[in-house]
Parts: structure tokens; C-alpha cells; sequence
């Protein structure tokens, strides 16, 4: 599941540009001095959102929030895999993150 994920992850990135994927061990992206999405060791892959918009995925997706090194990181969901096999929605939804790091005050 890992390295499906990550490939479907670098397509997922490669689509948006401006975002850079960073991280060689644990890969992630960051924007703005914020970490934005991320792959953790069990291949899941989590976008980070505002908690209004956190929610509202939560239910829509019908998904869960996503946990690194056994902590929920706050804002962020599990981006199941059917929809990573939908690059395209990925890219937006991953684009939507982007957007919101890119909004809050730097680090």
C-alpha cells in the first residue's frame, strides 16, 4: 500500500505546480512554513484544511482524520483511495490545502 500510495501521491503533486514534495523518508509537502499534506508510514496520505472544512470532508468523504506517529493531526483527513485514483480530484482538494496554509500567518 505504501509505494501505490506514494506514486499516487507524486501524481497527485505533480499536477499542482507549485508545490514541491519534500521529505525523504516521511514525504510531505509545506507552504508558508505549514505542512499541508503528508504520507505517513501506514501509506496513508492526509490534506490539512481549516477545521469548518475538516468536517464538512469528514462526512462528505465519508472518511476519517489522519494520525501520524500514533497523533490525530489537527485539520487533516485521510484522502481514501479511491479517490487518490482520482488524480485530478486529489490535485483540487490538495490545491484547496494549499490555498488555506497559504492564507495563514507564516512561520
Amino acid at each position: 500500500m505504501y509505494e501505490k500510495n506514494l506514486k499516487l501521491y507524486r501524481q497527485i503533486i505533480d499536477k499542482c505546480p507549485e508545490i514541491e514534495l519534500k521529505g525523504k523518508t516521511m514525504p510531505y509537502t509545506s507552504a508558508n512554513g505549514h505542512m499541508f499534506s503528508q504520507l505517513n508510514k501506514a501509506g496513508e496520505i492526509g490534506f490539512r484544511f481549516s477545521e469548518e472544512v475538516k468536517e464538512k470532508y469528514l462526512e462528505e468523504l465519508s472518511t476519517a482524520a489522519f494520525k501520524s506517529y500514533g497523533a490525530i493531526m489537527r485539520g487533516y483527513i485521510i484522502i481514501l483511495e479511491k479517490l487518490l485514483e482520482d488524480v485530478d480530484t486529489a490535485a483540487q482538494l490538495l490545491q484547496e490545502s494549499y490555498q488555506y496554509v497559504m492564507n495563514l500567518p507564516p512561520k
